[in-house]
């Protein structure tokens, strides 16, 4: 009997082998904290999740090989100087959200012959969470919890956003709107929860329960749609029965139909269309004495559209009169008389704000009805219809086709002939307008510059909020806190800054029921669409998670906290008679510090969460 020799022997593979073969691809980018200073550079370039992370600023990379740190004190002083690009990419947004995107918002919804409510639930909310759920499925292959996350990020929304749109707005709710509205989504996230606790091992399990939530949000939309159509049919029916008894003989009978008539047409036109609105110099388009007594509304103004825009007409001028003075004006990023009238903290604000301006002015096309012109200008627009197209498809397509270990900015260079081609349609149009229009009043097409100032307005919304909730990663996994933890509070107010910011700004400008209805939109969007979503694409790429998995420590404590807060707007509204008072957005304010007060105990360790413990086991074979 011979003896295989060494050589001979077959070569037994493990999965330590295997992990150590995929290390470079699997490894975190935050793991390079745990080395020492002087080797963190190599480690942060060939780590392929360190250009995953990256959003446009690579701040690891920064870090570890062009800053150099060699010690904590240095480390400590670069997060400062990025805590204060976070506070410069912020005003951005906020510059960005309340100059275009609310404006744009109005136009947009009114185009398509919304109402406030209506609005509010597909395009703002659409608009306020699609981002988040491409940024989700982007990072699909990572280990998060995705049902934790999708409920953190909605309990902000419904208690910071909906709380903020109350007490800086008080407003007169739609009552049944709202009621189905948050019925719906009690609904959905009760469901969501089940199917992740329940486990199904017939083999369309995940495909079923993915396309009965999907269709949970279908309905929503529908019965929305549907509801407003109805609504004006009734309306068009009550305003023909009125005209039918004008034209009979005026008896008491029929002056009490007709009395009855009317307050049903005048509750049938509450909100009917939306209308561009002057905007009031005050916070609120409403007053109130005290925190928990009825407000008392003030008059909506509507804008005359006609007289903004041809209030500069002169056919005795030549058509492009002052062409490049409204240019250079535009391209001011502070204006002389705001500067004179500003106090020196006014102008500090001011030289932050400049950088924005001038980034949105030369990129996106500025569309408002409530401007002079409708915020036409003739040589800026036909440069931001050649600029606009060219670097959105640009930037887009370099974050979709950049490589594992490739950054943006290099795959960008790729990726310009795909922005080029948008030159072949912009530019003759760019031309057309120099050629066609004038520039004292904004020509019949000047709609579509609200297709690029809407998308444009999104794109760079999306930019800056990913943007700060990468820097905060960053900074949180530098000082050792817990990536639940970031998650569960953290990431759920920087994630949904442009949410913030978008209801705030659209509230302040005198929408406050689109601004709740987005809200309430919103956030089922973030659980039944995003959380839906990727819970199933992760399932389909082979990273089934269990409920524990997909809820870990903090998420029983927002699934918890968001059904209260829901249940809690429901007793109010019906109790106060749909009045959205001071006293609850303070309420729901304060549920959320509830929550985050808990979230830190948990995470201290001082008390214990609803969460099963974890069982232990080994990291390879059966020890």
């Amino acid at each position: 009997m011979s003896i295989n020799s060494k050589s001979d022997a077959p070569l037994v593979t493990n999965a330590l082998d295997a992990e150590f073969e995929n290390f470079w691809k699997t490894v975190s980018c935050f793991a390079a904290n745990s080395f020492p200073f002087e080797d963190r550079c190599e480690f942060v370039k060939k780590a392929e999740d360190c250009i995953a992370r990256t959003n446009v600023v690579p701040y690891m990379r920064l870090l570890a090989c062009d800053l150099k740190c060699i010690n904590y004190f240095e480390e400590m002083i670069f997060i400062i100087l990025f805590v204060a690009l976070c506070f410069q990419i912020l005003v951005l947004l906020i510059y960005t959200i309340n100059v275009y995107y609310s404006p744009a918002l109005k136009v947009v919804s009114r185009f398509l012959h919304m109402n406030e409510h209506l609005a509010g639930v597909t395009m703002m909310a659409f608009g306020n969470t699609s981002a988040d759920l491409f940024a989700n499925l982007a990072s699909v292959d990572r280990h998060v919890p995705v049902l934790a996350n999708s409920l953190s990020s909605a309990l902000f929304v419904i208690t910071i956003s909906g709380g903020l749109i109350c007490y800086i707005s008080p407003f007169k709710m739609n009552s049944y709107e709202t009621v189905r509205d948050i019925l719906f989504l009690l609904f959905a996230t009760f469901l969501m929860d089940y199917f992740s606790c329940k486990v199904t091992h017939f083999k369309l399990g995940n495909n079923l329960k993915f396309l009965i939530v999907l269709m949970v949000y279908i309905s929503y939309i529908i019965i929305n749609v549907t509801d407003v159509y109805l609504l004006r049919r009734t309306r068009a029916s009550t305003i023909a029965k009125m005209q039918r008894l004008l034209d009979e003989e005026q008896t008491p009978e029929v002056i009490l139909k007709l009395q009855d008539l009317e307050r049903k047409l005048e509750y049938y036109s509450q909100d009917t269309r939306v209308e561009i609105l002057e905007k009031k110099i005050e916070v609120s388009i409403t007053r109130i004495r005290y925190t928990t007594m009825r407000m008392i509304q003030n008059q909506r103004v509507s804008v005359n559209r006609r007289v903004t825009r041809n209030m500069r007409l002169d056919y005795t001028q030549s058509k492009n009169v002052g062409i490049f003075r409204d240019f250079l004006l535009a391209l001011r990023p502070i204006k002389c008389q705001s500067w004179k009238q500003a106090d020196i903290l006014n102008r500090v604000l001011l030289l932050i704000r400049a950088p924005a301006v001038v980034i949105c002015t030369l990129y996106i096309p500025l569309v408002d009805y409530e401007m002079e012109k409708h915020g036409w200008n003739k040589l800026l627009n036909s440069i931001n219809v050649v600029i606009n197209p060219a670097l959105s498809i640009s930037f887009f397509m370099s974050l979709i086709h950049r490589e594992g270990n490739t950054m943006w900015y290099i795959s960008l260079q790729n990726t310009m002939t795909y922005g080029g081609c948008s030159l072949v349609l912009t530019v003759p149009f760019a031309v057309f307008i120099l050629i066609h229009s004038r520039t004292d009043v904004p020509p019949s097409y000047h709609w579509v510059f609200t297709i690029m100032n809407l998308t444009g307005s999104m794109f760079l919304i999306f930019l800056c909020a990913t943007e700060i909730d990468t820097v905060l990663e960053v900074i949180g996994n530098i000082l050792s806190i817990d990536d639940n933890y970031m998650g569960a509070t953290v990431k759920a107010f920087t994630g949904n800054l442009g949410t913030l910011f978008a209801n705030t700004a659209v509230a302040i400008h005198g929408y406050p029921k689109m601004a709740f209805a987005s809200v309430i939109g919103g956030s089922f969007f973030t659980i039944v669409v995003t959380g839906n979503t990727v819970i199933y694409v992760r399932s389909l790429v082979g990273h089934q998670q269990n409920h524990s998995e997909q809820i870990e420590e903090y998420g029983q404590f927002a699934f918890i906290f968001l059904i209260m807060g829901l249940f809690s707007i429901l007793l109010w509204s019906t109790t106060l008679g749909f009045f959205a008072r001071r006293s609850m957005g303070l309420y729901s304010i304060g549920l959320y510090v509830v929550y985050l007060l808990f979230a830190t105990l948990v995470h201290e360790r001082i008390i214990h969460s609803f969460s099963k413990d974890s069982q232990l086991s080994s990291a390879f074979g059966d020890i």
